[in-house]
């Protein structure tokens, strides 16, 4: 390699290094900043802290009239993980039907599905809360976790379906010629090679749900049945002093749970998303 070379080679790592360190700085000052005591929070613009404290973390993880934030994760972990059960489920179906079975109206079907995928949320956000508030389920989880129990999410759908039409129909075929039926093809035959997509969607699901704000806040309003996101809210007061140490303390433990399981199965979800039409 010639110096010329290296010299581009290296130039060119530091600009990455560089637009990366830039990238990362808002997070590396919220990580910074809950470490900080609440004075020197804005005062102190540096990443390195001037003075260390923990009581920013101690202070919000009591959380608010009596509930602590331990309640906060648990509920956020509960509406996650139902969703990500119910995603899995139901949309493995769905996408399992329209890759593989002939059925009357499949075409209709199919293109009605695409079209739900491009109505904004906002579009169908009244017609949902005047259904869900008529089944009183406001003030409760049904509205959030539902809806992922009936193959809700078109988007995860299209993807799964995408990935099916690539498995060989071969399978299917030798399958039926030693008496599969049709629930034996997806359990034994289907759901084994569609992983990689599953995992795709459980943490697209996770994720979503977990950092769900808006939905969130429409239909909740006890506190006993807030999740990290409304708990973090709950810590800014705009009327009055709001505890910014441990309203980004709280903000930084939000970010865990995701990142762990973003680092744990990302090998799968790298594979997922080659191997599916997210390319």
């Amino acid at each position: 390699m010639t110096d010329d070379k290296m010299i581009f080679r290296l130039g060119r790592h530091g600009v990455i290094i560089l637009f990366g360190l830039l990238m990362l700085y808002p997070v590396l000052w919220l990580l910074s900043s809950s470490f900080k005591p609440n004075a020197l929070i804005f005062s102190d613009p540096g990443l390195w802290p001037g003075q260390f404290t923990l009581e920013n973390y101690v202070n919000g993880w009591k959380g608010l009239q009596g509930i602590s934030f331990s309640r906060f994760f648990l509920n956020s972990a509960t509406i996650s993980v139902l969703s990500v059960i119910g995603n899995i489920l139901t949309c493995s179906l769905a996408a399992y039907a329209f890759a593989r079975l002939e059925f009357r109206f499949k075409g209709v079907l199919f293109a009605c599905m695409l079209v739900t995928i491009m109505l904004p949320y906002h579009v169908v956000l009244i017609p949902q809360y005047v259904i869900f508030s008529k089944l009183d389920w406001v003030n409760t989880y049904l509205p959030l976790i539902v809806p992922k129990w009936l193959a809700h999410d078109s988007f995860f759908i299209l993807l799964m379906i995408q990935f099916i039409r690539g498995i060989p129909k071969e399978l299917d075929e030798s399958a039926t010629i030693d008496g599969c039926g049709q629930g034996q093809l997806y359990f034994r035959i289907i759901i084994p090679l569609l992983a990689p997509a599953l995992i795709t969607t459980a943490i697209f699901t996770f994720i979503w749900s977990w950092d769900d704000f808006f939905s969130q806040m429409i239909y909740l309003s006890r506190i006993n049945l807030f999740t990290v996101q409304l708990g973090i809210r709950s810590l800014y007061d705009p009327s009055g002093s709001s505890d910014w140490g441990a309203l980004l303390a709280m903000s930084v433990l939000s970010l865990v749970p995701i990142m762990t399981i973003f680092m744990l199965f990302q090998k799968h979800f790298l594979e997922g998303i080659a191997t599916t039409g997210l390319k």
